[in-house]
């Protein structure tokens, strides 16, 4: 251990034992005449304290200090690491340090702890990028890494060279350092659009976090180079940027500074950027980070998922109530239920990257309402997302009567490979139907030029039919004509049963990227039961094959 280590750890010692007087022993607290009832006092001797900060230097030194010095450093609270250094004993240590994880789990009911996974894989990956002559957890950038996650969008310019500054930095055109800017669409507690810059004055690799936007300017002490407009234009002189007091050695500009810039706003940025973040959410969303489970308001909920590019997948969330289960309210001969929808999608690291509410109304004529109760009413929320691993959590509460519904589930959002045959979610829906020219993509429960309305319960009374839907992606085209040469077989029999109730086949018509199956079954000749459909896709070109499959009710 190094002496500057040892005089740190010591220095934290002091302060703790000065903070947290230890009790004497029995043999030190003599009690004096007529105070044998009393307990006393006395402080340390230089021989006890300096024995006492020895043994906790040496507890320190443990691997409990890595611990909190190297792999949480970043994420730990203060409370949490003023608590964890007052800790005695080993068997303690453990516990905390088990609990400070299970703090953070967003799937506590699990085996696995995604979010425990995911720090140690930022650390990991810090270390292989962004080390410069110290490792890469170190660094700026691995901090705000390891911290927030990989930002949304990477602007990087390793060789600095040069640059055409926007107008709120003055305009005009510069040489720069090497720099880096970093923007994250949302950060809890800081809000949208959050933009770092990092900037490499030394050239040496090791880039640094700045507040200051004219750091990176390479020309900024050099007369009469790398002018802003004003200074082009007489309005101003190079010389005024050093008499500025907002921290900046920006040019002065004509324009209004957005907000952003305002000297204040990039403070309270750079000192949250260096907090942990909180271990707990702060909106409504109260009965989202209190984990209540209980159903008073039933509620279904299906994602299905359909491809958009190979980087965004549509994310249609399903939300099905029963008419029953709800609050009718009479206002002017109209009965009315109205549930009020709140949802939130977080990567695992709980970095939350959409929200959604809505208010859904049902209204019904007096006349109908005992009909209606035998049926279902049904929202859908669709959001873009890049592949990977999400946790969603929707809330939603019966204005009328005040019951809650609090739903929590982890999804896995597709990645869809070029080169290897793949397909959407196969969806059992009670209306498949083309909607009109203005409503193509748009709208509830539409995807492209079709509405698919899934039936969540996925029970369908024999006078009806059921839509089948599903997306096929990446046929292989034929060398010749680039169409796809593939079939579809389809085979529906009865649960426990070999024997085929529907079994027939097409062949594979439409763009080898992609092809739409939308199918109505009539129902008519199957009796009651548990169905199950079974799907067969077979790409010929490519010699691949899937085999999606759905079970489903008939009444």
């Amino acid at each position: 251990m190094s002496s500057s280590s040892q005089v740190w750890v010591a220095g934290v010692v002091s302060a703790a034992l000065a903070l947290y007087p230890v009790n004497l022993s029995a043999q030190d607290q003599k009690p004096a005449a007529g105070e044998e009832n009393q307990t006393v006092s006395k402080p340390l001797s230089k021989k006890e304290r300096e024995k006492r900060e020895k043994a906790l230097v040496k507890e320190l030194q443990t691997p409990y200090k890595k611990w909190l010095n190297e792999d949480v450093v970043y994420i730990i609270t203060d409370e949490e690491r003023a608590a964890f250094k007052h800790l005695n004993t080993d068997e303690e240590r453990e516990q905390f340090i088990e609990q400070f994880w299970l703090r953070r789990d967003p799937t506590p009911d699990t085996a696995e702890n995604e979010f425990k996974e995911e720090h140690y894989r930022r650390i990991a990956y810090a270390n292989d990028h962004y080390a410069s002559g110290i490792p890469g957890w170190k660094t700026d950038r691995g901090r705000i890494y390891i911290t927030f996650g990989p930002p949304d969008e990477i602007e990087s310019h390793p060789s600095g060279g040069s640059y055409e500054r926007p107008i709120e930095e003055g305009g005009g055109e510069t040489s720069t350092y090497p720099f880096e800017q970093w923007t994250y669409r949302y950060l809890e507690g800081m809000g949208n659009n959050i933009m770092i810059e990092f900037v490499d004055t030394t050239m040496s690799g090791e880039y640094h976090m700045t507040m200051d936007p004219s750091e990176k300017d390479a020309l900024l002490y050099v007369p009469n180079a790398g002018l802003t407009w004003n200074e082009q234009l007489g309005l101003s002189s190079k010389t005024d940027r050093f008499n500025r007091t907002d921290g900046t050695h920006l040019g002065n500009n004509q324009s209004t500074e957005p907000q952003s810039m305002n000297e204040f706003e990039r403070l309270q940025r750079f000192a949250n950027l260096q907090k942990a973040p909180a271990i707990k959410f702060k909106d409504l969303e109260a009965l989202i980070t209190s984990h209540v489970t209980y159903n008073v308001l039933p509620m279904k909920v299906e994602t299905d998922f359909i491809r958009v590019t190979n980087a965004s997948v549509l994310t249609n969330v399903t939300m099905q109530f029963e008419n029953k289960d709800l609050q009718f309210q009479e206002k002017e001969g109209v009965e009315k239920a109205v549930i009020n929808i709140y949802g939130r999608i977080t990567t695992i690291s709980r970095r939350v990257v959409n929200t959604f509410e809505h208010t859904v109304e049902v209204p019904v004529a007096q006349k109908m309402l005992a009909e209606q109760m035998k049926h279902s009413s049904v929202w859908q929320e669709s959001v873009p997302l890049p592949p990977g691993m999400y946790r969603i959590n929707i809330v939603c509460k019966d204005v009328v009567a005040g019951t809650v519904q609090n739903y929590e589930a982890a999804i896995t959002v597709p990645r869809f490979d070029d080169e290897k045959l793949a397909s959407s979610s196969l969806i059992l829906a009670d209306v498949i139907e083309k909607v009109p020219t203005r409503q193509i993509g748009a709208g509830q429960f539409v995807v492209g030029t079709t509405k698919v309305r899934p039936r969540l319960n996925d029970t369908f009374s024999h006078d009806e039919k059921m839509g089948i839907y599903l997306q096929l992606y990446n046929f292989g085209p034929d060398e010749k004509t680039q169409k796809p040469n593939g079939v579809i077989q389809y085979q529906i029999s009865k649960v426990g049963s070999t024997d085929n109730v529907l079994d027939f086949s097409e062949a594979i018509v439409g763009s080898a990227n992609q092809v739409t199956v939308e199918k109505l079954l009539p129902l008519t000749k199957m009796v009651p039961g548990h169905y199950e459909l079974k799907m067969k896709v077979v790409d010929k070109n490519r010699n691949q094959t899937l085999t999606p499959t759905a079970t489903f009710t008939v009444t």
